[in-house]
């Protein structure tokens, strides 16, 4: 199977730490994998995204036309990458920032309140881990203990504090996702 994904937001989000994760996850799984981040010359603020495209096969292009899958994080993404998202697509949006309805009506899409659920852990920087743990609970493109175990062995090892927080955040995203799947 190929998960082709984009995600998307504001620089400083996260997003293309998101998308590397993904990438590193897939990597240690023994996955194909491409990864082609994009920004803005400002970064953080700015516009950023990156396409990973994670496969059983050879790759045959890292381009993602159109994406399996896209995490969006704000408005000016949801405009931008919606209309590309494949029919029958995954859209997930950060419904703390994305508020405007989706256009689309041949699109599985999944709101997930990311900004406040991570602001509810009291580190409102790791929405990205809230919108990854729903994107892998849906997707499952990785699995959600690979992410875990690459966080506390090659990202966050030296900060137990950091991993704790990103670790409640990937695993918050997994449960709201989780609820809506099962209609709660």
């Amino acid at each position: 199977m190929t998960h082709e994904i984009i995600v998307a937001g504001f620089g400083g989000q996260g997003v293309l730490f998101t998308g590397q994760l993904l990438a590193y996850a897939a990597l240690a799984e023994g996955r194909e994998v491409s990864f082609i981040p994009s920004y803005g010359p400002e970064m953080r603020g700015g516009t950023a995204h990156c396409a990973v495209v994670i496969s059983d096969e050879e790759i045959s292009s890292p381009l993602v036309e159109e994406p399996t899958a896209a995490l969006v994080f704000n408005l000016p993404s949801l405009a931008r990458f919606e209309p590309r998202v494949k029919p029958g697509g995954l859209l997930l949006l950060n419904s703390s920032l994305v508020h405007r309805p989706v256009q689309r009506n041949d699109l599985l899409v999944y709101r997930v309140p990311a900004s406040e659920i991570a602001a509810g852990l009291g580190l409102d920087r790791v929405a990205n881990m809230v919108m990854l743990g729903a994107y892998l609970a849906l997707s499952r493109a990785v699995s959600p203990e690979t992410v875990r175990r690459l966080l506390e062995e090659k990202i966050f090892a030296r900060s137990p504090q950091l991993l704790e927080v990103n670790r409640q955040a990937l695993e918050a995203g997994e449960r709201y996702t989780g609820s809506l799947a099962l209609g709660a």
